[in-house]
């Protein structure tokens, strides 16, 4: 049985999907692929149904409508936890996480608890950004760093490889974010449990299809969420 599962959350993906399920069988082999989508009107979930009904290592979750981001991620993870999945890897959906970049991120498990595929160490990096998303993403991560006490570099990345029996030692139902932060949240709940971090270098590229679905609005909630995290930190409220 395969004991890696791949988790993808979904609205509006289905061109990049169409592309990236093939990909990801083609350079892990050995995987299974779980999609939560949140009732895309594009079509995804249904496109994604038709794939499973022929291949068991495609799985999916289908969900009422757009219910955030944060939500998804934990769907996965309680996939992961119930069906007793060794490891699982989240990423994005629209090939800004490029699935060559997997098996080192395997190899790096071994060593650690979680592996962070990282945009800002050695070997890292980004392509196709404006200055302003530049910008954005380095004063969530410096926040992020200040207020939790992460010491990780890329702290708002969603591309990760977790330890399955990690994420159970989570109550995942107590999460203060919903939306972006969410990303920065999981790192702090782990942190608090104890577990051990790492970051292997990937080069993050603008999304192939489809349109970004971080605004400024969705930043300052991040900004306010962290806030928030870090005061209840201060506090001893976690």
């Amino acid at each position: 049985m395969n004991r890696t599962l791949i988790t993808l959350c979904t609205y509006n993906e289905r061109e990049n999907i169409e592309l990236l399920i093939p990909e990801l069988l083609s350079t892990v082999p050995d995987i299974c692929i779980l999609v939560i989508d949140d009732n895309s009107p594009d079509g995804t979930g249904q496109y994604v149904d038709q794939l499973s009904e022929s291949n068991p290592q495609i799985r999916i979750i289908h969900r009422e409508g757009k219910l955030g981001l944060g939500t998804a991620t934990v769907a996965g993870f309680q996939y992961g936890i119930e069906h007793q999945f060794e490891l699982l890897i989240n990423m994005d959906a629209d090939f800004s996480h490029q699935p060559r970049h997997i098996p080192e991120m395997l190899s790096e498990i071994k060593k650690t608890d979680v592996v962070i595929g990282s945009r800002y160490v050695a070997g890292g990096g980004v392509v196709g950004w404006s200055l302003r998303r530049h910008l954005m993403s380095r004063t969530i991560n410096l926040w992020a760093r200040l207020l939790l006490g992460l010491r990780t570099r890329d702290n708002s990345g969603s591309f990760r490889c977790f330890r399955v029996p990690c994420l159970a030692m989570v109550d995942w139902s107590k999460t203060v974010s919903k939306g972006y932060a969410f990303q920065e949240e999981i790192l702090y709940r782990l942190s608090r449990a104890g577990c051990s971090f790492s970051e292997t270098p990937i080069r993050f590229e603008d999304r192939r299809f489809g349109t970004t679905k971080i605004n400024m609005y969705e930043a300052m909630t991040a900004v306010i969420d962290i806030l928030k995290m870090g005061y209840r930190r201060l506090l001893r409220q976690d």
